[in-house]
Order: structure tokens, then sequence, then C-alpha cells
């Protein structure tokens, strides 16, 4: 029988496993269940994979992602695996093939969609298989109240009791505390080994700027910094992401819309030529995404603010999975808040409360002064990080100032407005009471004659702007559901008072671009190539992508951009030394050594 670091050699071409690997999979190996939290990039799928391969029988993977079984069921098949996948977009006679490949033990791995599991055919025919493991992938969505809930995961706590000797793992890159305990509680994982590898993602340079003119702050970032450079660009509703990706395209960038108002079949085409094409920009809902194991994105850019740190967290995710560099970009401003405090109110109680706590951790990430990398792994339950030096509070500290005074002023404006008029007014009205301005509006309600007509005029209206959004953010106004009325908290008393000082961040809308870091060093990633040396690698993915497009599948399927880079700078001459190359396995070099060879000739 293979050892797993024989599997890890022959079939996937590498040399040692990465950090938490190795525990992992010898624990699944010897037959235990385990739950496992590794951050996107950091291989969760070998723990999984190479016990399949390792132990007897068929490894039976519960993913939600229907529409990338296809892709990593090929992705599988190019490294020699033997898998298949079950899922609703499969004709009959295609479903029928792979149940005899099933039942004939032809296959290493099966992907099922977590419905198929409440189908009684599918769970007679997983009884007449032999099964070497069930590994539960995006675990998290089990969680109830998380931020990517599936009901159909809460029926896979069933598994245990249909086979109670077959080992399970399920893996998640996502999970606070909480999550966690809710996903050991509901898949019966409490006597499992519990594997925390850590949230860290060191590659990924996280950026957020105040909002000015989003789609020229956006096109700006493109331009500058991902010139030609495939990534996601995430917004909040389907019309902005139509009217981006529109105005990505006029402007020159190849950008297509992905959203849930789209066909199927519309979706599928934008997805697949998001996976199979070099530098193109998909703009999408959170719709898009889990699971895409895409490793070239090298952007991820928001332009709506996250509902939650889970799902920003899970959203940057996707980018840099190859341990290259990679930015996560956001302007955020007023609005967003407004518009997310609003929604936060809405449905019961229990779910206010938790839409509340989701924003508020949302919005200290957005509006802190320290390092944001620090604040995201506290959040996940990974205390005692160090300023990664990998962000833009690091690389470019924000100025603090005392906004006391001018909470003060905005503050007094809604009260007096409550109280001395019996009104409600948003942001708007608001600040044109204390700029002086004499508008329709204005003089309509005869706002000119509050005492605090014209007593703003120190500052700008984006910066009255700024004052307003970060004393929703910190709690000390609030949104009330309907209009989007500003309106006092408990916690405004005291500021009124004097009692409470107030700390403010000045708003750039510049923010200091990413620059090499000790913490971006630290992370594996493949140096630049010299000069020279581009026009190599560029000649072997010219023949990757040639390659691709006549098997119909994606580019990294074929290899990874960081093998094209060792293969360019190494220059192997012969197959015995093209097979010392990460991600060259056994498979592979059969399938595409001499062709590797030839296109190095091609390019000396």
């Amino acid at each position: 029988m293979d050892t797993p670091s024989d599997v890890l050699h022959r079939v996937f071409g590498y040399d040692s496993f990465r950090a938490g690997q190795q525990e992992i999979i010898d624990h699944v190996v010897a037959g235990g269940d385990a739950l496992v939290l590794m951050p996107t990039g950091g291989g969760k799928s070998l723990c999984y994979q190479i016990p399949a391969l390792v132990r007897s029988g068929v490894g039976v993977v519960i993913s939600p992602l229907i529409a990338l079984m296809q892709d990593q069921v090929d992705a599988l098949r190019a490294l020699g695996v033997r898998a298949g996948f079950l899922n609703s977009t499969q004709g009959f006679d295609e479903r029928q093939l792979v149940e005899a490949e099933f039942l004939a033990g032809e296959l290493d791995l099966l992907y099922l969609a977590p419905e198929r599991l409440r189908v009684d055919a599918t769970l007679r025919l997983l009884a007449k298989g032999d099964i070497s493991l069930f590994a539960i992938d995006e675990a998290h969505c089990v969680a109830q109240w998380g931020h990517d809930f599936r009901p159909d995961y809460l029926e896979l706590s069933r598994l245990h009791e249909l086979w109670p000797d077959v080992p399970r793992i399920a893996l998640t890159a996502t999970a606070t505390p909480a999550t966690h305990r809710e996903i050991s509680s509901r898949l019966g994982l409490d006597a499992a080994r519990h594997f925390v590898a850590g949230f860290d993602r060191p590659n990924i340079h996280y950026r957020i700027t105040s909002k000015s003119e989003p789609k020229r702050q956006l096109l700006q970032f493109l331009r500058e910094e991902h010139p030609d450079d495939a990534g996601i660009v995430y917004c909040l509703s389907r019309s902005s992401v139509e009217k981006i990706a529109e105005f990505l395209t006029d402007n020159g960038i190849a950008a297509v819309p992905y959203h849930a108002g789209l066909d199927a079949a519309t979706r599928a085409l934008h997805q697949a030529r998001f996976l199979r094409e070099d530098g193109l920009i998909v703009v999408a809902t959170i719709a898009f995404g889990m699971g895409i194991d895409k490793p070239d994105v090298r952007f991820v850019a928001h332009l709506d603010l996250p509902k939650s740190v889970e799902g920003y967290y899970q959203e940057t995710g996707r980018a840099g999975r190859d341990g290259l560099p990679a930015t996560a970009w956001m302007a955020y401003g007023l609005q967003d808040v407004v518009q997310h405090r609003r929604m936060a109110l809405e449905g019961d109680e229990a779910h206010r409360r938790r839409q509340v706590h989701h924003l508020d951790a949302m919005l200290a990430l957005c509006e802190t002064a320290s390092c944001r990398r620090v604040m995201l792994l506290d959040y996940f339950g990974q205390e005692g990080s160090q300023p990664c030096g990998n962000c833009d509070t690091c690389q470019a500290p924000p100025e603090t100032w005392d906004g006391t005074v001018a909470a003060q002023k905005v503050l007094s404006t809604v009260w007096r407005l409550a109280n001395e008029r019996r009104q409600k007014f948003g942001v708007g009205q608001v600040t044109d009471i204390l700029l002086g301005k004499t508008t329709a509006k204005v003089l309509q309600h005869g706002h000119e004659t509050l005492k605090v007509f014209g007593v703003g005029t120190d500052l700008g209206n984006a910066e009255w702007h700024g004052v307003v959004r970060q004393l929703l953010a910190q709690g000390l106004l609030a949104v009330e559901s309907d209009y989007g009325a500003l309106v006092l908290t408990d916690a405004s008393s005291a500021v009124l008072k004097g009692e409470r000082k107030v700390l403010l961040r000045r708003d750039t809308l510049r923010p200091a671009r990413a620059k090499t870091s000790s913490s971006a060093k630290a992370a594996k990633t493949v140096a630049e190539l010299p000069a020279e040396l581009a026009p190599v690698f560029e000649g072997l993915r010219a023949w990757r992508a040639a390659v691709a497009k006549e098997q119909g599948v994606p580019a990294y399927v074929i290899f990874h951009d960081a093998t094209l880079r060792e293969i360019a700078t190494r220059s192997p001459s012969s197959l015995a030394e093209l097979s010392t190359i990460n991600g060259v396995g056994e498979n592979k070099l059969a399938k595409y050594g001499e062709q590797v060879l030839e296109a190095l000739q091609a390019t000396a």
C-alpha cells in the first residue's frame, strides 16, 4: 500500500507536505474523524484526497459547488485520479455510467451535492459500495446562523448513523469560534480530532479606502496595480453588477457580470470563461465564487460593504491561492453604513441581534487605525498576532483626530430636529444644516433658524459624511429602518455632555499602494522572474493555453503558474530533471513531459 508521502510525490508532484497536512492525513488514513479549519490556499483538499487514495474504497466528497464539480473532477483526472460526480446537471445515461463505475470500484473519489443525500436512491447506491471516507467540504454551510447556511447540510449528521465505521473529515476556511462549535455539534464531530491550522493569508495585501467616486477609484486601481490580471469585483446589487461590468468593458477592460438574475446558461458560460481565460474580471454578487479553484486570481475588490467579516474573509480568500502576492481592495462609504444599518433592523429580534453583531464587527475592521490582519485573525479566535506590515494601516498608519466637538455638532443637530421640531432627517439634511446651506428643503422646514445652523463650516461636506459614518460605526448614531433617518442612541448622551471623547480617523482617498513587506516575503511565494526568463515563461504559458483549449479545461488543470515559473527558472533538459519540479507528478510527466521540453527548446 502506498504511503501518503508516496501519493503526494507520485500523483501530485510534491516532495513535502505543507504545515499541518501530514498530521491530518495520517489521522484520517488511520480511520479517525477530523474537523479541519485551514485557510484558503492552505491545501485542504489534499487532506481528504490523499487518504481516499491510500485507504481501500471510494472517497465520497460532499460539496455544495455543483457548478464547479466538473472542473474539480477534470483537475483530478489530469493527475491520473479516477474521479466522478453526481449532481442535478447530469442526464440519466451519464449518472448511470458514474454509478456503475462506483459499484465496480473504478473510482477513487466521488463528488456529491448535499441534496443528493436526501434521495433514497443515492443512499441505496452508497450502501452497495465500498466507501473509504466521507469528506464534508465547506463545512461552515451547516452553521444555521452563519453567512452561508445551506439547509441540506443539516442532513449530513446521518452519515455517521448509517456508516458508523467510515471516517469523516469536515473542512472549512471560514469559522469563528462560535461557528466552529456549531459545525462540531451539528455534524456530530465533538469526539473527533479538531485541527486548527490558522487563518492567516500573508500574501494578501488588505486595503480599505474611503469611497468617493467608486467607478473611477476601481478603474484607477485596476490600471495602476492589476492591468491584465484576473480578479473578482463584488457588488451588493444585481443592477450594480451590470453597470460596473459595462463600465469596465467600455473602458477597455475585459469583464463579465455574474448574479442570480442571469439565466443558468449565462452564469455557467461566464464562470467557465473566468476559469479558462487569462486576465478576465468577473463582477458579481456573493452568488459567485465559493470554492473557486482558480489559483491566479490576483485581486478581489469590493465596491460595497460585505455583510459580515466571515463573508469578507471568504470572498477575499479567493485571491492569491497560488501563494503569490494578491490584493484585497475595498471602497467603503457612508451610504454603505446607512444601508446596512437599515437592513440589520429587519426580521425578528434574534435575527436583528445577529445582523447587528456581524455589521459591528465589519465596521470595526473598516474603521480601525491598527493592523487589519491582526483584527481579522482575532475575530476568528487567532489571538496574539503581531502587526503584519502588509496592509494599508501598517504601511501608511492613518492619522487620527479628536472629533469630540464635531461629534457633538452632529448629535446636537439630530437632537434639536427630534426635540424642537419633532422631525427626523437623513444624512444630507443634517450636513446641509451644519454647513449653513439655504436649500429649498432647509427653507421649507425653517431649519435656518436652528441654533446649530452653519456651525459646521470648519469641515467640508465629504468630511462631515466621514464623521457621520464613523459615529454610526461606533454606535453613537443609529439609522431608522423605514426612511434612513438619523436618531440618537443610548451612548449619544455621554458625548453631548462631554463625558466621552470621540477619536476619529482622518479619511484619505489614496492610501499607499502595496509594498513588499516582511510578512509577504515570509509567504511561500515565487519570486518575480528575471527579465531574460520572461519570454521562456510566456512561451510555456502559450503552450499551456493551447493544450487547455484543445482539452476544454482551465489552464491551471494542466500546470499552475508556479510550476511553469519553476520550469522556466531551472530549465530542465530531461524528463528525469522535469520530474523534480513541484507540481509535476507521474501522470503529468508522462502526458506532457516531452511537450514541455519541446516548448523550452523552442524558446531557447
